[in-house]
Parts: structure tokens; C-alpha cells; sequence
């Protein structure tokens, strides 16, 4: 064994937990020595295997050649290790990544031989394993009583992890740190600021402000991309070494080898915050940015997103530098901005995407409340997921797996790529492993056609474009094809046994195929100068104007940048409208549509062939129905509102008296105005609307007893004693009336109507108004003699006699002299 570690002081506390009830929380910060002791102090106290779960594929082949190197064997005897397309068999410790144990799980619900299961760096809250622990939890509590679990972490919070295994008991590591001093920035970056530019330039102040210290400069930095342009900047006086997971085991092992007579700086991704032991690392350097995977369920998409970090990962990149003698971290970030970090990152459940665990779920055959989940998945994200995977056939109508979502479940591939390959078959292999990849391919155009042809002949790719290559993925890619295409091509059980697919699935440009796995990506480009796509999904995406992929009328857009108003497309392939319509026949759907359009202000009846919402056929409807042309012409109307002429007007406020009839605000009107569309039948454009005379459907409303009250209790005419029809306007306080002065002679008593008099305008002969009364008697015995004192000498040849109330009501002047 080598020197003793921190963790050897609670290793027979630890082994007593479990030993008593068979689960338990370990606390330790980064370089105790969780992972490479635990598992060794575990082997003559647990009966069987022991699997520990390690979240990244580095961290697990370091951890189990460390856990042999300290037995003084190699990997391959007692410890082996498990990742995805490489395994080395151990006899009694088997270190794996999280979705192996998954797969390992739904095919052995018991688990055995297995003895005890470890998820080392459960801080990490990856969905793998969230998803783990609370498989294991149930196997153990319905197979496996006598199943050992034990969860690890260094900065996670124990309590509510404890709580989740019934309180199971918690054992902390003090862990041994030296003291680190933390310098920040002075100042925040200015606006624009290059985050390689100012990373670069803070690692080479760090160097040679430390160069008497010594030691290893360990710098955290988001990713692949960044590591590379801030080496490029770095100058040739130190040992430059990249570390991210990408990268092939041999360079990997390098940045983990002790360091030689050159000073050594690493620059290495989130990967080397835990699990990792990076000799003699004294400086670290801190970006203060991590790249994680973000899920929109509006968009239905996935994208990398790089965020500050978080308290606690800033706390466990510093402590790095503890671990050998007093180091020193540089932040960049000024101390006043540490405040505003997250104290904790969040966790994967909660933001990334949830289709992988929805087939999980529905292959275990639960419910997330069925299960033992520290964070429950967000409903709206897991309802997304299901309706993705029942686009894909894994999920029937009521949300149960389907045969082939157990062959998809089976396959170490999202959803969408395991139906793609089942579907075409081992040729779609290349593809499959490409999209599962990152882009082999820099600052290359969009076209999924030059990847294609980058993977299966490097040298002739070269020969036709002028695109650089990364040869390790590319090499990663190939590797993974041909282990995908072993897989899907066996017959016994583990693989699937696709039907031959038909030839033109994996065609050169892999459009087609392509579409199985994203067939709500199907883009239709726009009209217009611009390459804007409508995704059949109903997202909008846009292309560059440039690119040579821009005039291409469909594509399937495999790569978005998960932009919620417009993605932008990284990756994309032509497609054929001969294969959108063979391969997705079933999801194409005819459209009657009629409908009203605003902008051309009139009624549109078309027949659309549409696959969602791209819209592969439109032509016109000629003898669309009636009643679809008035529900149409009902729309515009409410968008442009009712047109009222004095007659609609003023049957409205007749019947507006009598409550009972009905609303007749506008409002009203239009809410419920199924009462129109015998009348918007004929209707096709807004000058149709705007000319719709409302009188005649206002009658049909109330019916013809509505109509017999109506001109009963609220009269339409006032008859005057010469028997003329006066329209009453009761769109006043009180109902009124306009007519001559003189057609009123004679009478004596004031009309009224509803028992409500009436208001009266007296008008001139001339038809201006002389008196507005409602009280026609007394505006005989007070007021006419001054108005005929005042009209006489305007209007001689017109009758005003002295007693009106004794006089004969006429219309007609005095006829003139000779």
C-alpha cells in the first residue's frame, strides 16, 4: 500500500456501516482517497463483486489502473473496468461508467454476484446517475436485501442523500489539504473581453509568478475548443499537455504521469476537478466556466450551454492545488463577483434531456414517483420525451415500451439514433457514431454529406476540400461504427434484427436515414432571400446565407444551437421530398384548410399535404363547404369587428331594452355568433364583411316570438295622426323621435311607448330643431307661443295657429296667392 491517505481513518467506520445496514453516505473532499481505497478496503468484507460507478470515461480507466497498480497487478485480473467501447475484465472490481450499470440493471434486475455497488462522485448529479441509484434502491428493496450501496461524494450535501436511502448513515473524511491562497482579478474582464485571450494571458502571469514555487500548472478551462486556442497562445518555455475526454488514452495517461524536468501546465476541461490525480500540481488556474448540456422542452432541443461555474466547483478546482504542498489559485473573476456564483451546479435530472430516461423508466416498467429520485424530473421535460419516443415507436398510444423500444433500450444510443440504426440497419452505423460524436470537422459548412465523406476516406476528402480534420475523433468515430455495427448486425439477442432496409437509407448524402432519427427536424425553406427553415416540429431555424446547403428547398437539421426563437443550423443534410414522402407517408396528413387571412383580407380555401408543420403541397380548395367558408368569414369578422347601419343600430337598442332576449354588445355578439353563419356563408372578402346588413340575422336571433314581443313592448315606428311610420331611435336615454311641428296639431295627450314617454324633436319646416320636449302639452300652453311668434316670420306660407291643440295636423304649406 502506499502512504497513508486522510480516508484511512474512517475506512473501518465505513466498512462497520455497511457491514450493519448495508448502505452508506461517505463525505470526503478531493485527494482523501475515496476512490482509489475504498474499494480495496471493501474486498474480504463484501461477498461478490464490487461495481463502482465513476461519471466520466477518463476518470474510470484511471481509477481502475490505480486500484490494480496498488494490488501490484495490471488491469484485467481482480480489476477490470467497464466504458463505453472498451472493456478490461476484473474478477472482483469492475469500475464503469454510469450508463453501463443501467444497461446492466434492466438485463439483471438482481444484479447478481454482485455484492456491492459504489457511485463515486455523486456530487456530479449526473441523470446516469441519479437514474442508478434509484434502480439499485429498488432492486434492493424487492430482489437484493443483502445489496451493499454506498454513495461517495466530496461536496455534495449528505443529509437529503442519507434521508433518500432511509436514513442511512453518514461517515465524513477530513481530507488533507494544505493551505491554498486565492488571488482574483483586480478588476471585472471588459466588455468583449476573449475568455481565451484573458485565460492565456492569466495561466502565463501564473507561470512566472510562480516559477520558484514549482510545480504543476493544472488550468480548468470549458472545453475541447478553448484548450486548443489558449496552447496555441502559450509560448515554448513549459511543458504544454491537453486533458479532456476526448483525447486517446495514451495522451490521457501522459497528462497523468509525473512530470518531468520541465515545468508542466495542464490544460484540462471539468474532467480533472475529482477522480483524477494529476501529479504535483501546485497553481491552478480557474476560468470560471463549465460546459454543461441544456434541454428545452419547447424546442424539443439539447445544446451545450458554457455557464460560470459554481461556488462549490471553483472550491474543489482551487482545492487542487492543496493536495501535494500550499499551493495557489488564480481566479478569473474579481472577489466581488464570487458572490454572484451558484452555490451548487444543477443537477442533470433537472435541465437535460429526458428521452434516454423515459425509455429507462418505461423498460423498468415505473412511474419517477415509484422510484427513489433525489430530484424528481421536471413533468413538462418528461412529457416531452415521451411524445418523442412515441414518435419513434418505443411508446405505444398509452405510454407503455413497445419491442422495439426494448431493442432501442438495448443500444448504447439516444432514442433517436438507436431508431434510426435499428430502422436502416448496420449501414447507418458511420452515421450513427458521427451524430453521437462531436464534429469531426472545423469551421466546415453545414453539409452532414462532408462528414460522411471525411470518415470513410480521409485522403480523398482532403484531395476535394480544404476543411481540417480532428483526426482523433475522426478515429474515435470509426471505432464506434464498427462497434455499433457489430452490434446491430448480431442475431442473438443483444442486438437487433432489422428487415433489409431499403437501398437509398444510406445513400451518400444520409438525408434519408438521417430522418428516421429526426423526424421533427424536417425543414421546408421559407420564401425569401434569407435560408430560413419551419421545422416539422413547428420551430423556426435559419441557415447562413453563404452556405452551400442555403438554396436546398428540404433538409433535416441534425444540429441546432437551441436557439428558442430562431435556432441557428450547424449541422444539416439535403433531403428528397421522394423520401420524406416514403419514409414518413404514415405522419403525413391532408389539410383542409379555410381559414380567414388578415393580411389579404379575405377568406383562403386550400388542400395542404403536411408533414407537422412543413407543408409539402398547396393548392387551391375550390368547393370547400359552406358552412367552413362562414365559420372562416366569422373569424374575420371578429378581427375586424361588427359594421352597424342606423337600421342594425337601432333594432340593437330595441332589443338591448328587453334583457332576456339576449347580450347585444359587440362582445357578446362575437363570443357566440353561431347565429351569423347562415349569412357569412357567401362571404369572401372584408368589403363582403364590412357590407353584411346585420337586421335580418338580428331578427333570426330572437326568433319570430321574440320579434312579436320586440314590436309590441318596444316599437320600431311611432305613427303620427297624419298615420307616417317615424323610426323611434332608442339609442338614448329615452326613446326619441324627430318630426315637423305642425304634424303634431291636435294632439293633446304626450306619446309614449313601453309606458316611457317619448323625446320629442320638434322640428322647423326647414328641419332644424325648434324644442326638444317630453311633455307635448305643456309645451303647447308655455313654450309654442314664442316659437310661432319666431316662426311665423320665417315661415309664412306654413300654418301656426294660435290654439294647436285645436288645430289639424299637416305636412303641407299654405298654397300661394295669385
Amino acid at each position: 500500500m502506499p502512504d497513508r491517505l486522510p480516508i484511512d481513518d474512517v475506512l473501518p467506520a465505513l466498512c462497520d456501516a455497511l457491514a450493519a445496514h448495508g448502505r452508506a453516505v461517505l463525505v470526503a473532499p478531493p485527494g482523501a482517497g475515496k476512490t482509489t481505497r475504498v474499494p480495496l478496503a471493501l474486498l474480504d468484507r463484501v461477498a461478490g463483486k464490487i461495481v463502482m460507478l465513476e461519471p466520466r470515461r477518463l476518470a474510470a480507466r484511471a481509477a481502475a489502473e490505480r486500484l490494480a497498480e496498488q494490488l501490484g497487478e495490471a488491469a484485467g485480473r481482480r480489476v477490470g473496468y467497464r466504458i463505453r467501447g472498451e472493456s478490461v475484465p476484473g474478477s472482483r472490481i469492475e469500475v464503469v461508467t454510469e450508463g453501463i450499470l443501467t444497461r446492466m440493471i434492466q438485463s439483471d434486475p438482481g444484479l447478481d454476484g454482485i455484492g456491492c455497488v459504489i457511485f463515486d462522485e455523486f456530487h456530479e448529479r449526473s441523470l446516469n446517475a441519479d437514474l442508478g441509484l434509484a434502480l439499485v434502491w429498488e432492486a434492493r428493496g424487492a430482489l437484493r436485501e443483502d445489496l451493499a450501496v454506498l454513495v461517495m461524494s466530496a461536496t455534495l450535501e449528505a443529509e437529503p442523500v442519507a434521508a433518500l436511502l432511509d436514513d442511512a448513515p453518514v461517515i465524513r473524511s477530513r481530507g488533507r489539504a494544505f493551505p491554498v491562497e486565492t488571488r482574483w482579478l483586480t478588476r471585472p474582464l471588459p466588455a468583449g473581453a476573449r475568455l481565451v485571450d484573458e485565460a492565456a494571458r492569466l495561466i502565463a502571469q501564473a507561470e512566472a509568478e510562480t516559477r520558484d514555487t514549482g510545480g504543476t500548472v493544472l488550468a480548468f478551462l470549458p472545453g475541447e475548443g478553448e484548450i486548443r486556442q489558449v496552447k496555441a497562445r502559450l509560448g515554448d518555455g513549459c511543458e504544454v499537455l491537453p486533458l479532456y475526454g476526448a483525447l486517446k488514452p495514451a495522451e490521457q495517461r501522459l497528462a497523468l504521469s509525473a512530470p518531468g524536468e520541465r515545468r508542466r501546465i495542464v490544460l484540462a476541461t471539468a474532467i480533472a476537478e475529482t477522480s483524477l490525480t494529476i501529479p504535483a500540481v501546485r497553481v491552478v488556474v480557474d476560468a470560471g466556466r463549465a460546459r454543461r448540456a441544456r434541454f428545452d422542452p419547447a424546442s424539443g432541443m439539447s445544446r451545450l450551454v458554457t455557464e460560470r461555474v459554481s461556488r462549490a466547483e471553483a472550491d474543489q478546482r482551487r482545492g487542487r492545488a492543496g493536495r501535494v504542498a500550499p499551493g495557489i489559485c488564480y481566479r478569473l473573476w474579481t472577489r466581488a463577483e464570487e458572490g454572484a456564483l451558484p452555490a451548487f451546479a444543477p443537477p442533470e435530472i433537472a435541465v437535460g434531456d429526458l428521452s434516454g430516461l423515459a425509455l429507462e423508466l418505461a423498460a423498468w416498467g415505473a412511474e419517477p414517483g415509484d422510484l427513489a429520485f433525489l430530484t424528481p424530473p421536471p413533468e413538462g421535460a418528461l412529457a416531452e420525451a415521451r411524445a418523442l419516443l412515441q414518435g419513434l415507436e418505443a411508446l405505444n398510444a398509452a405510454g407503455r415500451i413497445t419491442d422495439h423500444g426494448r431493442a432501442l433500450a438495448r443500444l448504447p444510443l439516444h432514442p433517436r439514433l438507436a431508431h434510426m440504426l435499428l430502422r436502416a440497419g448496420p449501414d447507418a452505423a458511420d452515421l450513427a457514431a458521427l451524430l453521437s460524436n462531436r464534429d469531426p470537422l472545423r469551421g466546415a459548412p453545414v453539409d452532414l454529406e462532408m462528414r460522411l465523406a471525411a470518415i470513410r476516406d480521409s485522403r480523398q476528402f482532403a484531395a476535394r476540400y480544404p476543411f481540417e480534420t480532428n483526426r482523433a475523433v475522426v478515429q474515435q468515430i470509426r471505432d464506434e461504427a464498427a462497434r455499433l455495427r457489430r452490434l446491430v448486425a448480431s442475431r442473438d439477442g443483444r442486438g437487433a434484427s432489422p428487415p433489409d432496409p431499403p437501398g437509398y437509407l444510406c445513400n451518400e448524402e444520409g438525408g434519408a436515414t438521417v430522418s428516421l432519427a429526426y423526424p421533427d427536424r424536417i425543414g421546408l425553406r421559407r420564401n425569401g432571400e434569407d435560408p430560413r427553415y419551419v421545422l416539422s416540429g413547428g420551430k423556426g431555424a435559419v441557415m447562413d446565407r453563404g452556405d452551400p446547403l442555403a438554396s436546398q428547398r428540404l433538409i433535416v437539421a441534425v444540429d441546432l444551437d437551441g436557439d428558442a426563437r430562431e435556432a441557428r443550423i450547424r449541422m444539416a443534410a439535403r433531403l428528397d421530398e421522394g423520401d420524406v414522402r416514403t419514409l414518413h407517408g404514415d405522419r403525413i396528413d391532408v389539410v383542409e384548410l379555410c381559414e380567414w387571412s388578415r393580411r389579404e383580407g379575405r377568406v383562403l380555401t386550400r388542400l395542404q399535404e403536411r408533414l407537422g408543420a412543413v407543408v409539402l403541397s398547396d393548392r387551391a380548395w375550390p368547393d370547400a363547404p359552406a358552412q367552413s367558408i362562414a365559420q372562416a368569414a366569422l373569424e374575420g369578422l371578429r378581427l375586424d369587428g361588427l359594421s352597424w347601419t342606423p337600421a342594425s343600430a337601432r333594432l340593437r337598442a330595441r332589443i338591448a331594452l328587453l334583457p332576456d332576449l339576449g347580450p347585444v354588445d359587440d362582445a357578446s355578439l362575437l363570443a357566440d355568433a353561431d347565429w351569423l353563419l347562415p349569412w357569412l356563408e357567401r362571404v369572401r372578402t372584408l368589403a363582403d364583411l364590412r357590407a353584411l346588413n346585420l337586421t335580418e340575422p338580428l331578427k333570426a336571433r330572437i326568433g319570430w316570438d321574440g320579434q312579436q314581443r320586440l314590436d309590441r313592448e318596444v316599437p320600431a315606428h311611432f305613427v303620427t295622426p297624419l298615420g307616417r311610420r317615424v323610426p323611434i331611435d332608442y339609442g338614448h336615454e329615452q326613446p326619441s323621435i324627430e318630426l315637423r311641428l305642425q304634424e303634431l296639431f291636435g294632439v293633446t295627450h304626450h306619446p309614449a311607448v313601453g309606458g316611457r314617454p317619448l323625446r320629442i324633436s320638434l322640428l322647423s319646416p326647414g328641419g332644424t330643431p325648434v324644442q326638444v320636449t317630453t311633455d307635448l302639452p305643456g309645451f303647447w300652453a308655455s313654450s309654442y307661443a314664442e316659437v310661432r311668434k319666431d316662426m311665423r316670420g320665417r315661415y309664412p306660407r306654413h300654418p301656426w295657429p294660435e290654439d294647436p291643440r285645436e288645430a289639424d295636423p299637416t305636412t303641407r304649406a299654405k298654397p300661394r296667392r295669385a
